[in-house]
């Protein structure tokens, strides 16, 4: 059995098709991953502030 340029040309064609496959699902992984960290530190930010703000305590010193 004889290799032809043609069973090449079709098994590139199908590692493309597989790499660019491989490729969009990595990024739409990544994608999701962004924003999910990005909601994360948002969240712990506003919830920082309002812990913050709300329990300030005060402290005076005085020197007789």
């Amino acid at each position: 059995m004889a290799i032809t340029r043609d069973d090449i040309e079709a098994k590139a064609r199908e590692l493309v098709d597989a790499v660019d496959e491989t490729k969009s699902s990595v990024q739409d992984k990544a994608m999701i991953g962004v924003i999910a960290v990005a909601a994360v530190v948002v969240a712990a930010f506003v919830i920082g502030r309002r812990r913050a703000s709300r329990n300030k305590t005060v402290v005076e010193v005085y020197r007789v």
